[in-house]
């Protein structure tokens, strides 16, 4: 069997918040889907339904904590609560994978331990569902 084609390390990404390129400041930026699945077993031996509910999805962030002109901490407290658009594309490149969505913008972490690099990591809630396609 011939390996996989489109296995890569996840690195020269491209994370769009606001029109604005924040990959440069990101570890990890990542969309985690949350889908219940809710089964019910009845009294015969194979007797299982299982349903799959919708997704509901989460923007995962971290990395550097920026808290000056053109950081994303200072753009995400001047957004608390607001709505985000976000284009992430794990690839830069024409042809390549993107997500398109929306996500609620909430306080980032300030501060930190001494001596250590100022990070911050975000479960930032989606709105709605992404829309998945491919960079022009």
């Amino acid at each position: 069997m011939t390996a996989v084609v489109g296995a890569r390390v996840y690195k020269n990404a491209k994370v769009t918040i606001d029109e604005v390129e924040y990959a440069n400041q990101l570890n990890k930026a990542r969309l985690v889907p949350d889908q219940p699945v809710q089964t019910m077993r009845t009294l015969v031996p194979d007797g299982a339904v299982s349903d799959v509910d919708s997704a509901t999805w989460t923007f995962e962030i971290s990395g550097l904590q920026i808290n000056a002109a053109n950081g994303l901490a200072d753009a995400l407290r001047a957004a608390n609560g607001g709505e985000l658009e976000v284009i992430l594309q794990p690839q830069v490149g024409t042809g390549q994978a993107t997500a398109t969505f929306t996500c609620i913008a909430l306080m980032p972490e300030f501060g930190g331990e001494q001596g250590a690099w100022l990070t911050q990591e975000l479960e930032l809630p989606v709105v709605g569902q992404p829309v998945f396609g491919v960079s022009a």
